[in-house]
């Protein structure tokens, strides 16, 4: 009954068209200037901001030409070894002996460089074609380190020749002493085996290692060099780490790809 006489008043009452018509509250109108403006600066950010991407993959500290597995080319009993890990040996260098049925046969380096790994020992019986060392290819002491990147073959084909580049150390605390700075040089657009990795590092544990998700591209770094620094490389630190580096160091390698605006990957 109630209900009925106030429908009644309601049409008995006169229009009031006098009065103005509130269209919205004041705190509607804050919240939608304020909705517009993030829109605004959305659009703006689409067409001139940029997205930056990176690639992480695993490296090694090298010298630019590799290494190379030295073999022995002839069969027998070494009974003098001439070389030492570590040593920096010339072109043609001998590096062990070994007594064949038609005497003693000395085994000598192919190209000048560095004995990272010694396979052979007084008395052991090698066959032809056997894995006597692992050579280096390093002529002087002053030659520089580059970072060989081994990155899965679906990353590499963004990487831009001089993308800046990051690379953890394993044997640098990140924490303290920053992340070693370099920037791409070359890009080999191939992927490589685990054999042929091997065969340029003289190390098959590492041909294995960087191919467990794939046949990787090789992407060569040159690092940034500093006479600010011990090493006598650029880091994110002022001073880096009080040491040098040695080359077949494994490190994590950061790649920063080029740039992208937003609304290359917005609009279909």
């Amino acid at each position: 009954m109630q209900f009925r006489q106030q429908a009644l008043a309601k049409l008995n009452s006169p229009e009031e068209l006098d009065l103005p018509v509130r269209l919205a509250r004041p705190q509607g109108w804050l919240v939608l200037c304020v909705t517009l403006v993030a829109v605004a600066a959305a659009c703006v950010w689409a067409v001139t901001g940029s997205v930056a991407s990176t690639v992480t993959a695993q490296a090694v500290l090298t010298h630019g030409q590799g290494s190379y597995v030295l073999q022995s080319p002839v069969a027998g009993q070494v009974t003098a070894v001439l070389a030492e890990q570590g040593a920096r040996l010339p072109a043609n260098a001998p590096v062990i002996k070994v007594r064949t049925g038609q005497g003693e046969s000395v085994v000598r380096t192919v190209a000048a460089g560095r004995i990272t790994a010694l396979a052979a020992t007084i008395g052991q019986i090698i066959s032809t074609g056997a894995n006597v060392a692992a050579v280096e290819k390093v002529a002087h002491t002053s030659d520089p380190l580059y970072a060989t990147v081994y990155v899965p073959a679906q990353k590499a084909a963004g990487i831009p020749a001089g993308a800046a580049v990051d690379l953890t150390v394993s044997s640098v605390p990140a924490q303290r002493y920053g992340v070693l700075r370099g920037h791409v040089k070359s890009v080999d657009r191939t992927a490589q085996s685990a054999q042929q990795i091997a065969a340029y590092l003289g190390d098959g544990q590492l041909g294995e290692q960087f191919t467990q998700d794939g046949r990787p591209v090789a992407v060569l770094v040159r690092l940034d060099t500093s006479r600010a620094t011990k090493s006598g490389y650029r880091w994110s630190t002022a001073h880096g780490p009080p040491f040098r580096l040695d080359s077949m160091t494994l490190a994590t390698a950061s790649i920063r790809l080029a740039d992208q605006h937003p609304v290359d990957w917005l609009l279909p």
